[in-house]
Order: structure tokens, then sequence, then C-alpha cells
């Protein structure tokens, strides 16, 4: 059986060099490269959701791939597509380099200029391991799902559009459907999550800026577990420890959680700090909220062109929520969908604040009445952006959420014209 190789490679004579050396090794079958990280993430994903055959043996990055850097590239690989085999292609083949390469995930070291004999060996030796874990992963059931848990962020397009409200919403849907679902707040200098769910903790994100291998043990002690089954892990209660958490440790994070968690839903603020900048990089979804105003269009359309020249996610990626909407109002979701040049979500939030003053008063959010057209609004989002698990009856209808009793995780998904939160 041939060996399939997957080159992510940046530069033009880096690609041709190695894939013209890969095409000589005797068994293998190079398929085409790919030009960054988020390029090569979202390739082994699709392939993933096929099935884990699908995905190539063995992987090649190359030191200088972008924009994530190659080790945590290398770590991201390692932990959502733990039977691919991962070989870093360096100029550095000093101790310190291998023992960080294999800290990451790496199953071997290539060193350049690139010679024959030693990635015929490499690619030898990973491919025999990959194949190892797979014929061991046959029998194991379900257990690899390939591409790990589903991460959703939520940003605002400007303080106080309900960003919180809306990813609180979501988590909730998510773990009581049945889904394991993690709610992290990355607004790390002003994160309300805490305030909103009425909890005491003593952990934060704060706690694993500073570790470099989070072990699941390591994760669970970090995490608040609520009442309501979610997994919280929280923003530090001194704002100004936010900045100890970097776009690399953000990365590590996000990628932890991805491993442990079906869902994890990031409260990434309104102000875009490096490590929420790295989450909504990250992301399976980037959900960016606003109100039907001016001044909160504007801003989601600063926003949106920021990502894009920051190369944080393209305009077609971001997902709009409008949030308070009415008939009434002149800015409606066609218009703000026009302006930003994102898709825009079917569901809009309705503008009832009134409906959630006791329960945000109280802390209690996570008690809000199931009566509440916001609360039905959110969680019907939630459906649409297919994070709740549907009945089955539910999938053969198509998919779309029906309305049940008051306890249910559903409510029929469709545009409310009425007053959100």
């Amino acid at each position: 059986m041939p060996t399939r190789i997957l080159p992510a490679v940046g530069d033009a004579d880096a690609v041709r060099s190695l894939v013209t050396l890969l095409s000589q090794l005797p068994d293998a079958e190079p398929v085409p490269p790919v030009a960054d990280s988020t390029q090569l993430v979202d390739t082994l994903a699709r392939l993933a959701a096929e099935s884990v055959d699908e995905l190539p043996e063995v992987v090649v990055v190359h030191e200088r791939i972008g924009p994530v850097p190659a080790l945590e590239l290398v770590r991201e690989v390692a932990l959502r597509f733990p039977a691919v085999g991962v070989i870093l292609i360096t100029s550095d083949a000093g101790p310190g380099l291998f023992s960080a390469a294999m800290d990451s995930g790496a199953r071997g070291l290539v060193t350049l200029p690139l010679s024959y004999e030693e990635l015929a060996s490499r690619v030898q030796a990973v491919a025999q391991w990959s194949v190892g874990v797979r014929r061991h992963l046959g029998h194991a059931g379900d257990v690899f799902t390939g591409a790990g848990g589903r991460v959703v962020t939520v940003s605002g397009a400007k303080g106080g559009v309900g960003a919180t409200l809306t990813a609180i919403q979501l988590a909730l849907a998510a773990q009581a459907s049945g889904n394991a679902t993690a709610l992290v707040d990355m607004d790390l200098q002003t994160g309300d999550v805490a305030s909103y769910l009425d909890v005491q903790f003593r952990r934060s994100v704060v706690d694993l800026a500073a570790i470099t291998d989070i072990s699941p043990r390591v994760l669970a002690d970090a995490v608040f577990r609520h009442d309501t089954g979610m997994a919280l892990l929280l923003a530090p209660g001194e704002g100004e420890r936010g900045e100890e958490v970097s776009d690399r440790a953000a990365r590590q994070i996000v990628s932890a959680l991805r491993s442990r968690y079906e869902v994890v839903v990031l409260d990434c603020g309104s102000q875009m700090s490096g490590a929420a900048a790295a989450a909504v990089e990250m992301a399976d979804t980037a959900l960016l909220l606003t109100t039907p105003d001016v001044v909160a269009v504007r801003a989601a359309k600063r926003t949106v062109r920021m990502w894009d020249r920051l190369q944080i996610r393209k305009a077609e990626e971001t997902t709009i929520v409008v949030n308070r909407h009415s008939r009434g109002t002149e800015i409606q979701p066609p218009l703000i969908q026009k302006i930003t040049g994102t898709a825009v979500a079917d569901t809009a939030i309705p503008a009832n604040f009134k409906e959630l003053q006791g329960a945000v008063d109280a802390g209690r959010l996570h008690e809000l009445d199931n009566r509440s057209t916001v609360k039905q609004a959110l969680w019907g989002l939630a459906g649409e952006l297919g994070i709740v698990r549907t009945p089955e009856g539910d999938r053969k209808s198509g998919g779309r959420l029906r309305g049940g009793d008051r306890g249910s995780v559903s409510f029929r998904r469709h545009r409310h014209a009425g007053g959100g939160g």
C-alpha cells in the first residue's frame, strides 16, 4: 500500500524541491501540497470527517510555514489527528529544537538541505508508526473521531452588543443536548461569564498560560464544573493578568479543549487581544455580534476588515449575528450583510431585555425561562450552527429544530422580528 504524504510548505522553491524528492521515494504517494497552516488543518479536518482511512499517513511541515509557527502547528495536528505522523523540516538540527519538536508531537526531524537518504528513512519510520496506530484504532470502535471538538468563537463588534449572553446560551444549548461542552471566557481583562453564572472560582485561563504540555489532568484542574454540567474556563479576577495569556498559549489551550470536549464556545469580547485573535483564527465558526444601528454596524465592518488585514479571518468565513432585532429598525440583516461582506445568521435575536433583566441581575442566566423569546432565538441559533444534537426525527425532516416541552433543548428556528438581549 502506498504511503500518502502531505507537504505543508509556504515557499514555492521549497515545495518543488520537497515534492521532487518525495516522488522518488519507494511506495510514496505525495498528495497536493498546502501553502499555510490554515489550509493544512482544514484539509485534514475535511478528510477526517469522511474517514480516518482518508487521512495521509505522513504530514511534512516546513519550518517557515505560516501564519501559525511550525511547532505550534505540529502540536495542533498531533492533538487533533493522532493517527497522522508529522515530520518537521528545519535548518536547526540542535538538541534544543529536537526536544521541542518531540514535545510538540512530531514523529521525526529532517534537516535542511534535504537529502534523499535521511528523508526516505524518516518517512518510512513515521509511516510504519502511523499504520500501526491505525491498526490499533481499528479495534477501538469510535474512540478516535478525527477532527476533534467543534470550536465556536463569539466576538462583539463593540462593547455591550450581547456577546457574553450569546456565548453562554449557545454553550448551555450544546450541553443540554448531550454534548460535552466547555465555555471559555477569553475576554481576559473584562470578562463577565462568572458574574452571569454566579460562580466563585480560584483558577482561571491564566493558570494554563505557562504550561507547555496541557495534559487532561492539568486541564481538569483548571476548569470549573458548573451545575449545568458545562466546564467553565474563566477569565482572571485580576484583569491585568490577562496579558500573561499569549497567542501561543491561547492556541495550546484551545487545542487541549478541542481534544477533550465536543463543543468549545469562547467569549472573545470586543477587544481583540492576541489570545482572542488566535482563538478566532482557530475556530470552526467565528460569530461577530452586532446590533442594528449605525455605530455598531460600522464597528462590525471595521472588525471584519481588521481580521482580514491581519489574516485572522476572511470576511466570507465570518458570520454576523444580529442582536436586538425588530421589524421597525431601519437597518435590517440583508443590509448588514451587504455592508460587511460576511454571512449573516438566519436567526436574529429579538430586542426584549425585560425577559433577561431578572436572570442577569441575579447572576442566574442559566435559569432563564424557556418561554423567553430571546432564549428560544439563541438556542435556535445553536441549532443553526449545528452544535446541538437533534433528535432522529428532526434529522429526517431536514435538521430543523422543533419546539417542544418547556425543558426541551430545541426550539423552532426562524427569523425573529419581535423585539434581543
